[in-house]
Protein backbone atom coordinates (compact mmCIF):
# COMPACT_ATOMS: atom_id res chain seq x y z
CA UNK A 1 0.00 0.00 0.00
CA UNK A 2 1.31 3.38 -0.93
CA UNK A 3 -0.32 6.59 0.24
CA UNK A 4 -0.60 9.20 -2.50
CA UNK A 5 1.19 12.55 -2.35
CA UNK A 6 -2.22 14.24 -2.07
CA UNK A 7 -3.10 12.20 1.02
CA UNK A 8 0.36 12.80 2.52
CA UNK A 9 0.12 16.54 1.92
CA UNK A 10 -3.42 16.58 3.33
CA UNK A 11 -2.18 14.90 6.50
CA UNK A 12 0.74 17.34 6.78
CA UNK A 13 -1.60 20.32 6.33
CA UNK A 14 -4.03 18.99 8.95
CA UNK A 15 -1.19 18.37 11.41
CA UNK A 16 0.08 21.92 10.88
CA UNK A 17 -3.41 23.29 11.47
CA UNK A 18 -3.94 21.05 14.49
CA UNK A 19 -0.81 22.41 16.19
CA UNK A 20 -2.40 25.84 16.53
CA UNK A 21 -5.20 26.91 18.84
CA UNK A 22 -8.77 26.14 17.90
CA UNK A 23 -10.41 28.68 15.59
CA UNK A 24 -7.16 29.78 13.90
CA UNK A 25 -7.50 30.71 10.22
CA UNK A 26 -4.82 29.46 7.85
CA UNK A 27 -4.00 31.03 4.52
CA UNK A 28 -3.10 28.76 1.66
CA UNK A 29 0.12 30.72 1.13
CA UNK A 30 1.26 30.31 4.74
CA UNK A 31 0.50 26.58 4.82
CA UNK A 32 2.21 26.08 1.48
CA UNK A 33 5.35 27.85 2.66
CA UNK A 34 5.40 26.29 6.14
CA UNK A 35 4.83 22.71 4.98
CA UNK A 36 6.67 22.93 1.62
CA UNK A 37 3.59 21.91 -0.36
CA UNK A 38 3.18 23.32 -3.88
CA UNK A 39 0.57 26.09 -3.75
CA UNK A 40 -1.65 24.89 -6.62
CA UNK A 41 -1.60 21.35 -5.27
CA UNK A 42 -2.49 22.59 -1.78
CA UNK A 43 -5.43 24.58 -3.13
CA UNK A 44 -6.93 21.36 -4.53
CA UNK A 45 -6.21 19.47 -1.33
CA UNK A 46 -7.78 22.06 0.97
CA UNK A 47 -10.85 22.25 -1.24
CA UNK A 48 -11.21 18.44 -1.08
CA UNK A 49 -10.81 18.57 2.72
CA UNK A 50 -13.49 21.26 2.85
CA UNK A 51 -15.82 19.23 0.63
CA UNK A 52 -15.09 16.22 2.86
CA UNK A 53 -16.30 18.15 5.91
CA UNK A 54 -12.94 18.49 7.66
CA UNK A 55 -12.37 22.20 6.97
CA UNK A 56 -14.40 25.35 6.50
CA UNK A 57 -13.33 28.45 4.66
CA UNK A 58 -13.76 32.14 5.26
CA UNK A 59 -13.32 34.75 2.56
CA UNK A 60 -11.83 38.19 2.85
CA UNK A 61 -9.30 39.83 5.14
CA UNK A 62 -8.26 37.47 7.91
CA UNK A 63 -9.91 34.62 6.07
CA UNK A 64 -8.57 31.26 5.13
CA UNK A 65 -9.26 27.71 6.20
CA UNK A 66 -10.17 26.42 9.66
CA UNK A 67 -10.44 22.95 11.12
CA UNK A 68 -14.05 21.89 11.66
CA UNK A 69 -13.23 19.11 14.13
CA UNK A 70 -10.64 18.79 16.84
CA UNK A 71 -7.48 16.91 15.76
CA UNK A 72 -8.39 14.04 18.12
CA UNK A 73 -11.58 13.46 16.10
CA UNK A 74 -9.89 13.33 12.68
CA UNK A 75 -8.74 9.81 11.91
CA UNK A 76 -5.95 9.12 9.47
CA UNK A 77 -8.31 6.69 7.74
CA UNK A 78 -10.90 9.28 6.83
CA UNK A 79 -8.22 11.55 5.36
CA UNK A 80 -6.49 8.82 3.36
CA UNK A 81 -9.83 7.42 2.13
CA UNK A 82 -10.88 10.89 1.00
CA UNK A 83 -7.93 11.01 -1.42
CA UNK A 84 -7.05 7.38 -2.10
CA UNK A 85 -10.32 5.56 -1.52
CA UNK A 86 -10.66 2.59 0.81
CA UNK A 87 -7.70 0.25 1.18
CA UNK A 88 -8.45 -2.98 -0.65
CA UNK A 89 -5.31 -5.00 -1.48
CA UNK A 90 -7.14 -7.55 -3.64
CA UNK A 91 -10.49 -6.08 -4.75
CA UNK A 92 -13.31 -8.52 -5.41
CA UNK A 93 -11.27 -11.59 -4.50
CA UNK A 94 -13.06 -12.53 -1.27
CA UNK A 95 -14.55 -15.62 -2.92
CA UNK A 96 -11.42 -17.73 -2.56
CA UNK A 97 -8.99 -18.46 0.31
CA UNK A 98 -6.40 -15.95 -0.89
CA UNK A 99 -9.01 -13.23 -1.10
CA UNK A 100 -10.24 -14.05 2.39
CA UNK A 101 -6.71 -13.69 3.78
CA UNK A 102 -6.34 -10.32 2.10
CA UNK A 103 -9.76 -9.20 3.30
CA UNK A 104 -8.44 -9.82 6.83
CA UNK A 105 -5.47 -7.61 6.05
CA UNK A 106 -7.82 -4.96 4.67
CA UNK A 107 -9.85 -5.03 7.88
CA UNK A 108 -6.73 -4.74 10.08
CA UNK A 109 -5.38 -1.81 8.07
CA UNK A 110 -8.77 -0.08 8.16
CA UNK A 111 -8.93 -0.55 11.94
CA UNK A 112 -5.41 0.85 12.41
CA UNK A 113 -6.22 3.90 10.29
CA UNK A 114 -9.47 4.43 12.21
CA UNK A 115 -7.72 4.24 15.58
CA UNK A 116 -4.98 6.78 14.79
CA UNK A 117 -5.64 10.49 14.67
CA UNK A 118 -4.09 13.80 13.73
CA UNK A 119 -3.76 14.57 17.46
CA UNK A 120 -1.57 11.50 17.96
CA UNK A 121 0.84 12.70 15.30
CA UNK A 122 1.02 16.09 17.00
CA UNK A 123 1.66 14.40 20.37
CA UNK A 124 4.51 12.36 18.88
CA UNK A 125 6.05 15.54 17.43
CA UNK A 126 5.87 17.27 20.80
CA UNK A 127 7.37 14.27 22.59
CA UNK A 128 10.29 14.28 20.15
CA UNK A 129 10.84 17.99 20.67
CA UNK A 130 11.00 17.64 24.46
CA UNK A 131 13.68 14.95 24.44
CA UNK A 132 16.79 16.48 25.95
CA UNK A 133 20.34 15.24 25.89
CA UNK A 134 21.79 17.67 28.43
CA UNK A 135 24.90 16.42 30.17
Amino acid sequence: MKISKKAEYALRALVAMGREREGTNFSIQDLSSQEHIPLKFLEQILLALKNGGLLRSKRGVGGGYQLVAQPARISLGEVVALFDGPFDPLPGAEKDALGQVFSGLRDQVAQWFAEHTIAQIIEKERARETVSFDI
